[in-house]
């Protein structure tokens, strides 16, 4: 016998219009907040050594020898960037002051924290010469807040986030859903990043580079850190190419071919300025220069390190903790991988007080100065 098609009664039409299906991943399950940060594109001076000194070798900083073999060559730690800076409201006057456990961002942009179910809105506000954007990893984003000019068939008019000119600020909107947020092989947070995307390369060189932690559901503080979490600490491994900067004509001396070169457009070219002007660095720190004090935890703590790297040729990185070991997806180890543009989390519960190492273990990255010391107090 054929089955009978059964009518729907009143109650379950009522309940079927009522209840529109949604996709899995892309609405957030729980109505959440929004969170609102002020932050802009601003050309600043950088010093790769601040202090002078080579802390891993606990002496004067000499010079920028990229391997033993060339002989020392006189070349300023100091460039102009651009960086993305932080403000109090949307006036952009007053800089947002960083908390001391948060000084170790050093060149990156702020920490931006939500929660899955939240709402970002990103109030970007570009104060250099040329046109930069934001653009998002991970979260929800519609055209208009995605930051990425390309040809997609949308009219430019509702595609003002692509390409932010000097002097206007644009607001970017990004929603929080769980595809954003910690899948079931991690913890309560997970590592996201945004950067400047009108010419990727050059705009991320010259600094315009972030980080973002979606924490789950339930598992957050007020102000959107996890709450399994005492202390946690970004780490960007970033080969920056200063001779493919937006600011390379500024930055670059005057001394062989290099003169008034922006970027530097040949392979010959280009070989001449490599051991010089590329910046072999952990959060815009070189040889160890990061103040020891910004990457001071104590023994017990529970320590989240997020690990993110960039987007050049070499940017494929092997973070290694001396003295302490971490978790990263449930296996124990104290060496992590970074691919082009990776982003990984590892859990420290630190036994072993003392200071110590924390590098890549690409030999030549850390012999170009991709070293930075941690310490571990009783």
């Amino acid at each position: 016998m054929a089955p009978t098609r059964r009518a729907l009664t009143p109650v379950l039409l009522l309940l079927a219009f009522a209840r529109p299906a949604s996709i899995p991943g892309h609405a957030p399950a729980v109505a959440g907040r929004t969170r609102t940060y002020y932050i802009a594109a601003d050309e600043v001076t950088w010093d790769y050594v601040p202090g002078g000194r080579d802390e891993i070798a606990g002496r004067a900083y000499v010079d920028s020898a990229f391997f033993a073999k060339l002989a020392p060559r006189p070349v300023s730690t100091t460039y102009h960037k651009v960086l993305y800076r932080e403000y109090t409201d949307s006036g952009f006057t007053t800089l947002k002051s960083r908390p001391p456990e948060w000084t170790h961002l050093g060149f990156l942009g702020p920490v931006i924290h939500a929660v899955v179910g939240d709402t970002i809105r990103f109030v970007f506000r570009n104060n250099a010469h040329r046109a930069y954007s934001v653009h998002p990893h991970g979260v929800f984003y519609e055209k208009n807040s995605e930051g990425a000019p390309y040809s997609d068939g949308v009219a430019a008019a509702s595609k003002g986030g692509d390409s932010v000119p000097p002097g206007v600020t644009h607001v970017y909107v990004w929603p929080v859903p769980p595809r954003a947020g910690p899948g079931p092989m991690d913890g309560s947070s997970v590592l996201w990043m945004y950067h400047s995307h009108v010419d990727e390369v050059r705009d991320i060189n010259a600094g315009l580079l972030g980080p973002m932690i979606i924490t789950a559901r339930g598992k957050a503080r007020a102000d959107g850190t996890p709450n399994d979490v005492d202390r946690e600490i970004v780490t960007a491994f970033a080969q920056v190419h200063e001779d493919d900067s937006w600011l390379a004509s500024d930055n670059l001396p005057s001394p062989d071919s290099l003169q008034q070169l922006q970027p530097i457009p040949s392979p010959s070219e280009r070989q001449a300025a490599y051991p010089w002007f590329v910046k072999f660095t952990i959060n815009g720190f070189i040889h160890g220069s990061m103040p020891l004090a910004s990457l001071t935890v104590r023994r017990g703590q529970r320590v989240r390190w997020y690990l993110m790297s960039s987007t050049n040729d070499f940017d494929v990185h092997a973070p290694h903790w001396h003295g302490n070991t971490t978790l990263i997806a449930g296996m124990r180890t104290d060496v992590a991988s970074l691919g082009i543009m990776g982003m990984a989390v590892a859990d420290m519960q630190p036994d072993n007080p003392g200071t110590w190492l924390f590098h890549c273990h690409l030999s030549f990255h850390n012999a170009a100065g991709m070293a930075v010391r941690y310490a571990v107090l009783p």
